[in-house]
């Protein structure tokens, strides 16, 4: 990730500052290089609209990031593609950028945002023909080298997550815009810091700091409030319109995560610890710049929405690079049953049986079928919504035959010849396609990670610096349990916060403790075999704990949760997005003087 010159500033009177007071580093080479503030304003495919204009106006910025891209959007652009070859890549980007090219520009700010998915030179282009059709001089250049379908031909998409060192050329060459295909999220902020700082591709920890702080701002608002366990403490209007996060980031890798004054939401330690542990597994998160040590992190409340994390140490990145593989898994119908009233579980069984039987008559019989009574129904309800339960069916085959006329015929034909009160919440359709996600893993030097430069030139970006070797060293050790005194039966959510995701077919659940008499507590209670306990659907599962002391909290991975990834939507939940929250939900014995 070697650049050729320190300094990524707007130019002068539109974005440049003055060093930020104690914020400012002066490197071995004498000079000062100023904090640089990186701003997020997406943080998927689909996120808000006005953000990019927000970020752009709200206040002072150098660089703009967008994360466009997840599993399934890359399943969604892939089918795009499949019907355009010249598309397979997010159009809202382009729309958002014809309202605000022009305010970056005037301001001095990068763009940087993996929005090229598939065809990031066809976003290229495609910016290349707005910035001239609305008259804005920018230079425009993009980074390619991660698609890989030619080495995996079953494969709908297939691409390798890349790391910062293409995004640092191309801007260390002047581009005002950079648009990448599969880069890893954090890499959108590596690659500004490697460019303004001149790091090296060595320089572990501080490349570690930026990706920690990468990994903060990602998910756009998550990191002000947007999510967060305990948003009821902050008022029922505090995350009514969050606004966007921004890192300032140091020469030494270390970060103060904040946002905008006078937007929504907040930023403190709480919602940054949560984001630090989203989607995240053990205490090494390895990626394509660094290997990060996220059990040296700390944070620190170091004013009003504003977060120090610095600590960071980091290691070698690993030989291989991830791909993700997606590919059309098959297809899948669906129908959910209302239940009324008496009998919900006589009433479930006797739907149940007769579509079983209906389909067990058909000509084929769908490979899967998924039933699942969901008991939100009340007694004595005041309402018929609230008197009701839902039985859901999920059925999956290879063929779309199968899963269509076949199911939406079997329950169709029910309606005046089931359980009393017989209706459903939508009458089923044709099957539609689903995906699959797979990760896989391949060499990083087999990979040509290229910056193609505002002029055309494409330069090609060296895999890396040395060789991740896994020392062993020691976590920081767990405190002291609590002496014994008096429990209480109640939600765990009372004294710990949760926030789930997905990461393939795995859930990832990180839980923290806001006290250190909260952390002693939580560190010894909640054990593998206890979250099983509270957690059944993990019960038969792999489940492995990580601890991360300094940052009170334990990340549990629940191996095979998701089935084949999000795409597949093989559960209600298909992201995990609310595993945490259950969690929190459940009653556990909790000492009194926690509560």
């Amino acid at each position: 990730m070697a650049v050729p010159r320190p300094g990524l500033r707007g130019a002068p009177g539109r974005g440049a500052r003055a060093a930020c007071g104690s914020g400012a580093v002066k490197p071995p080479g004498g000079a000062t290089v100023p904090p640089l503030r990186i701003g997020n304003a997406s943080g998927f495919y689909g996120d808000r609209f006005s953000a990019m204009r927000e970020m752009l106006t709200g206040g002072e910025l150098d660089v703009l990031t967008g994360d466009y891209l997840a599993e399934l959007t890359l399943l969604i652009l892939g089918r795009d593609r499949l019907k355009d070859p010249s598309r397979g890549y997010a159009k809202t980007f382009l729309r958002q950028l014809e309202d605000c090219l022009g305010i970056a520009h005037e301001r001095g700010v990068k763009i940087v945002a993996n929005a090229g998915g598939l065809n990031p030179a066809g976003l290229a282009d495609a910016v290349r023909e707005l910035a001239a059709r609305v008259g804005v001089p920018v230079r425009v250049a993009h980074v390619e080298g991660d698609d890989l379908g030619e080495r995996f031909p079953g494969a709908l998409t297939a691409h390798a997550y890349l790391g910062g060192g293409g995004i640092a050329a191309c801007l260390s060459a002047g581009a005002d815009v950079v648009v990448t295909g599969r880069v890893t999220d954090a890499a959108l902020v590596t690659g500004p810091a490697a460019a303004h700082f001149g790091w090296g591709p060595a320089d572990y920890d501080r490349l570690a700091g930026a990706v920690a702080a990468g990994h903060v701002l990602e998910c756009g608002t998550q990191a002000t409030g947007g999510n967060y366990a305990f948003f009821a403490e902050h008022g029922p209007t505090s995350v009514r319109h969050p606004g966007f996060p921004l890192a300032e980031i140091h020469q030494d890798g270390s970060a103060v995560i904040t946002k905008h004054d006078g937007t929504g939401g907040f930023v403190d330690v709480g919602t940054v610890t949560a984001q630090l542990l989203y989607e995240t597994q053990g205490a090494r998160y390895a990626g394509p710049d660094v290997t990060v040590r996220l059990d040296t992190a700390t944070l620190t409340q170091e004013g009003p929405d504003r977060v120090r994390v610095d600590g960071v140490r980091g290691e070698a990145p690993p030989p291989a690079l991830k791909a993700g593989l997606t590919r059309l898994g098959g297809f899948r119908n669906e129908v959910v049953f209302v239940l009324t009233g008496l009998d919900i579980e006589a009433k479930a069984a006797l739907v149940r049986a007769q579509i079983e039987d209906a389909l067990g008559r058909a000509e084929a019989r769908p490979a899967e079928l998924r039933w699942e009574l969901a008991r939100t129904d009340r007694a004595d309800a005041a309402t018929e919504e609230t008197a009701s339960a839902l039985l859901r069916l999920v059925a999956r085959d290879p063929d779309a035959g199968a899963v269509g006329r076949a199911l939406s015929g079997a329950a169709v034909e029910l309606a005046l010849g089931s359980y009393p009160g017989f209706h459903v919440t939508a009458p089923p359709g044709k099957g539609a396609p689903y995906g699959v996600f797979e990760a896989v893993y391949v060499d990083r030097s087999g990979v040509a990670h290229v910056a193609v430069l505002p002029d055309g030139e494409r330069r090609p970006v060296p895999p890396g610096a040395g060789t991740l070797v896994l020392e062993d060293v020691p976590p920081p050790p767990l405190p002291e349990p609590l002496p014994p005194g008096p429990t209480r039966r109640a939600p765990l959510g009372l004294v710990a916060g949760a926030r789930s995701g997905d990461k393939g077919g795995d859930a990832n659940v990180g839980v923290w403790a806001r006290t250190d008499d909260a952390w002693r507590w939580l560190a010894h209670a909640l054990t593998v075999d206890r979250f099983r306990e509270l957690v059944p659907e993990s019960a038969d599962l792999t489940v492995v704990r990580h601890d991360l002391p300094n940052l009170r909290a334990l990340n549990f991975v629940v191996e095979g949760l998701l089935g084949e990834g999000v795409a597949a939507r093989a559960r209600f939940d298909p992201q995990a997005k609310g595993v945490g929250e259950w969690l929190r939900a459940r009653h556990l014995d909790i000492p009194e003087v926690l509560l």
